[in-house]
């Protein structure tokens, strides 16, 4: 299980959410058997995406984080729920390129930078929201906080970090998101730039034994922060027979005539790698039913 802490200010005006997500990242890397550094890149923005989600106001919102940099690793896509879980896909999970000039993993160079991250806010309203921005870095933590500033004007920062061990398997993984409110003093956001100013890296402070709490109140350090929530996060994928059976219906009369004159159609979730098979007999009862409605 992973964890999310949200700690706020005395006076309300600055918001940070820090999460542990060792496991969930762990689980995106044996789902997709994925090289370091793409694990690392769909680790980022599934944790970006998860502190992204948490705290949706109703429990059905979900939030979709999309980047396409045109790089190697293709499209990266994560789902959060408004509790912070999270499920994420990664077009290319297999990319080998040489570290960057700080001998680390090139996150930005496997995924791109030509391109864009999408946000999609699914809020039970008529139509989603939807909001697109280019790409900074391909870093994505600088991605996600440039579109918090240019499409929903919300000041802040955010910083994610995977470390993977040599067998591919990951070491630690977590990040924070700091969201400043307009009403916030200067004073206070002075302070704030101070903090960041004199931290180490995500992954070096989870190697120091830092949770999650400890961090949220060091980036708010100074300003009389207290813990608001903590949670358990974990990668959860919602597929179901009953969705792909949706799914297939949705393709239409003649594609289904197709699939109905195969022995078995098996169906692969892109998310979490679970099968559903259906017989030409289980698809020509989907036919019936997409013809009655």
């Amino acid at each position: 299980m992973g964890r999310i802490v949200r700690s706020i200010t005395k006076d309300a005006s600055v918001v940070c959410s820090a999460i542990d997500g060792c496991d969930i990242v762990s689980r995106i890397e044996e789902i997709n058997k994925s090289s370091a550094v793409c694990t690392a890149a769909l680790g980022r923005l599934a944790m970006g995406a998860s502190l992204m989600g948490f705290g949706l106001k109703n429990a059905e919102d979900t939030i979709t984080v999309r980047i396409d940099g045109g790089g190697p690793a293709g499209a990266l896509i994560a789902v959060s729920d408004s509790y912070g879980n999270v499920k994420a896909y990664i077009q290319n999970p297999v990319v080998e390129i040489p570290l960057n000039d700080k001998g680390k993993l090139d996150v930005g160079g496997a995924v791109g930078t030509d391109g864009t991250i999408t946000v999609i806010k699914d809020m039970g309203l008529k139509e989603p929201y939807s909001g697109q921005v280019p790409l900074v870095s391909g870093e994505i933590a600088e991605d996600i906080t440039r579109y918090l500033a240019e499409s929903e004007q919300t000041a802040g920062a955010c910083a994610l970090g995977v470390l993977i061990n040599p067998d591919l398997s990951v070491k630690c993984a977590g990040g924070f998101l700091i969201q400043v409110l307009p009403f916030a003093p200067e004073e206070s956001i002075d302070r704030l730039e101070k903090n960041l100013a004199g931290i180490t890296s995500v992954t070096a402070m989870l190697e120091q034994g830092m949770t999650p709490e400890d961090i949220s109140l060091k980036m708010l350090e100074g300003l009389e922060p207290n813990v608001l929530d903590d949670f358990e996060v974990s990668y959860r994928c919602d597929c179901s027979r009953e969705r792909t059976e949706r799914m297939l219906i949705s393709l239409g009369k003649k594609e289904l005539e197709e699939l109905a004159q195969d022995e078995v159609t098996e169906i692969c979730c892109n998310f979490c790698d679970r099968k559903y098979r259906f017989s030409g007999e289980e698809i020509k009862g989907l036919l019936e039913s997409a013809s009655r409605e």
